[in-house]
């Protein structure tokens, strides 16, 4: 929900992956918090659905179709920023696949390969193609991981995808450290379960075959009794990340996961 304090007034933001979920919710909410946002998706409809929302409600946004692992994609999506705004403030590198789960000896190469171009090759063109922009007066960038491959390794055939994930932190940490001179931050956040569709494009391949048996008390979520949080939640983190208010945060992961992670892990 909107703090009221129109944090981002005079910001402009980039949200990948903004057509559904965790991107859709936090390009929403930037916008009635009073940042122009380029919401950024692979398919047209989707994304320009975010923006019709955003526009009805009052906000200013534009929509964006592009591929975060193609480096053509992601020069022309911040050509078109800069040609609208002249500037850019914020990042929210948030896009991603679960891509295929499946045994390591039965994952194909092309499958992990995707999996990687995707999450972590697209992550990086997204923060590499942004910095001309954010260097001239600073800024912040929040990266979507996972509690998959920071605090869970127990999700049977996740390996691809839990490797991205893993990297994505540390790629934010080396990140932090580089451009804090430039006075960019650089963020990570964490969810764990979350109500939103990327589970239902998750191709799963014989998974129980490499699942360890493992007993886990009532509830896997603590804090809120085994139910899920909400995209919206997951943006009220982001949101904060990208605000003044976290101005001497960088390099830190957080988790977003009502305390699944510690039971789990």
């Amino acid at each position: 929900m909107a703090t009221g304090l129109n944090e981002l007034t005079g910001k402009v933001a980039l949200v990948t992956g903004a057509g559904s979920g965790i991107g859709k919710a936090t390009a929403l909410l930037m916008a009635r918090e009073g940042a122009k946002v380029m919401a950024l998706g692979r398919t047209a409809d989707e994304v320009n659905q975010t923006v019709d929302e955003i526009r009805r409600a009052g906000g200013v946004g534009l929509p964006i179709t592009a591929d975060i692992s193609s480096a053509e994609d992601m020069q022309r999506a911040y050509a078109e920023i800069e040609q609208h705004y002249g500037r850019l403030d914020s990042v929210f590198a948030n896009a991603g696949i679960n891509g295929v789960w499946a045994p390591i000896d039965e994952l194909e190469p092309e499958e992990w390969q995707k999996t990687i171009n995707i999450n972590l090759t697209g992550t990086f063109l997204t923060v590499k193609y942004a910095l001309p922009m954010l260097k001239r007066q600073g800024g912040s960038i929040v990266i979507t991981s996972s509690v998959n491959g920071t605090r869970i390794f127990s999700n049977a055939g996740a390996s691809a995808y839990s490797s991205t994930k893993a990297a994505q932190v540390a790629f934010a940490q080396m990140a932090a450290l580089e451009l804090a001179k430039h006075k960019i931050r650089v963020n990570v956040i964490c969810p764990g379960a979350i109500k939103t569709n990327i589970d239902e494009s998750t191709e799963k391949r014989d998974t129980e075959e490499a699942r360890e048996p493992v007993e886990f008390p009532e509830g896997s979520i603590p804090l809120t009794d085994g139910q899920p949080g909400t995209s919206e939640e997951v943006a009220d983190l982001v949101l904060f990340l990208s605000s003044d208010r976290a101005r001497h945060i960088t390099g830190t992961p957080i988790w977003i996961d009502g305390a699944e992670s510690l039971l789990m892990g």
